[in-house]
């Protein structure tokens, strides 16, 4: 087994493609860059595996420098495993046969055992024989993600791993994905534009727009405290909202925000000029439905009067949108669907929530503000 170690990547493109990206993985990590169509992800990608030359900056793995100033490794030097997005196997081959094409590193007489235990890892024993047209989507993603761990990889490179199969699938291969990270201690780069993917896998976050790194961090810290507007709307957040600032509050420690007629409060460490209008943001946990009935709603400092504009059921779930009264927002919520039957939520109703003053963001100004719903 080769010595595992850190991926480290400092790039810059200005021409063709514009692209400028700087973050590590740690070996046993998976790191999610996620970002629209077009935004420079599977370009970044190609980058990292040595498909794709960036203008200028700095590629390394471990102690081995994979590119810089005058060098640029191969592919196949850099030892890694690579699964693109159609997972890219050879038609006619059978899915063992597929696996051992990645093996050309070994002695001829290995390879066939050790595609034979890498396809027994993906839960695919029984069907080496098997060509891609006889596979599911799933089997073949299977196939394709064998062949790349056979090759014991120094990293694993992931191009929407999961867009083309069925819901049951892919959440069978995370779990599959999230065991096989946890074993093999490398660092694991996955491409994806669906940011609840991402949540639900990685470790660390890296968003991408338009070939420019708008935020990285812990998935759940950059969803809670998103940098700009921008960042918010990628990573889902719906609630955005203007406010004014009011005088803050030293004995209690809160910040005041004139939001139309209401005034409500939040936590911020970051002291703001009073009489600035700013964006805000609140993520669908930082909503209180769930209080209404038990009368905790009266421990909240920030109380807002909604009416039901509309359910949509979802499953177990339910997306509702709200009208605040005296203010020309809608709010947007997320609710199990058997508190909103315990609740008795439905359209035209009236009814009071909370938001949790230590869950609402404020973010920074950016010159053009992007429109929010109304």
């Amino acid at each position: 087994m080769k010595a595992r170690g850190d991926l480290h990547v400092h790039i810059s493109q200005l021409n063709g493609i514009p692209l400028q990206a700087e973050f590590s993985c740690r070996a046993g990590e998976l790191l999610a860059v996620v970002g629209p169509s077009g935004g420079g992800k599977t370009t970044l990608l190609r980058m990292i595996a040595g498909l794709n030359q960036p203008q200028s900056g700095e590629i390394r793995c471990g102690e081995q420098l994979w590119f810089a100033d005058g060098i640029n490794l191969s592919p196949q030097q850099r030892h890694l495993g690579y699964v693109p997005q159609h997972y890219g196997l050879f038609p006619n081959l059978s899915a063992q046969a597929n696996v051992m094409a990645g093996l050309d590193h070994l002695p001829k007489s290995q390879r066939r055992q050790r595609a034979l235990q890498w396809l027994e890892r993906v839960n695919l024993q029984g069907l080496p024989e098997r060509l891609p047209h006889q596979l599911s989507g799933g089997q073949k993603q299977r196939v394709a993600l064998a062949r790349a761990l056979a090759r014991e990889p120094s990293v694993l490179l992931l191009d929407e791993p999961f867009s083309a199969l069925d819901r049951e699938t892919r959440e069978r291969l995370y779990i599959e994905l999230a065991r096989l990270k946890s074993q093999l201690q490398i660092p694991v780069i996955m491409v994806t534009h669906d940011i609840n993917e991402a949540l639900l896998l990685a470790d660390k976050l890296v968003l991408i727009s338009q070939g420019q790194m708008l935020q990285q961090g812990e998935p759940r810290q950059v969803l809670l405290k998103p940098r700009n507007e921008a960042v918010a709307r990628q990573m889902g957040l719906r609630n955005i909202f203007d406010a004014k600032v009011l005088p803050y509050d030293e004995q209690q420690q809160l910040q005041w925000l004139q939001f139309g007629e209401q005034k409500i409060a939040c936590n911020t460490d970051a002291r703001q000029r009073c009489g600035e209008h700013v964006r805000w943001v609140i993520p669908n946990q930082g909503i209180r439905f769930n209080a209404i009935s038990s009368g905790r709603l009266s421990r909240s400092y920030n109380k807002l009067w909604v009416t039901i504009d509309s359910l949509l059921v979802m499953g177990e779930s339910v997306r509702l949108v709200a009208s605040i009264a005296g203010i020309a927002y809608q709010l947007h919520a997320e609710v199990p669907l058997h508190l909103v039957q315990k609740l008795a939520l439905a359209e035209g109703l009236q009814t009071e929530v909370a938001l949790k003053s230590d869950l609402i963001h404020l973010l920074e100004h950016e010159p053009a503000c992007i429109s929010s719903d109304r």
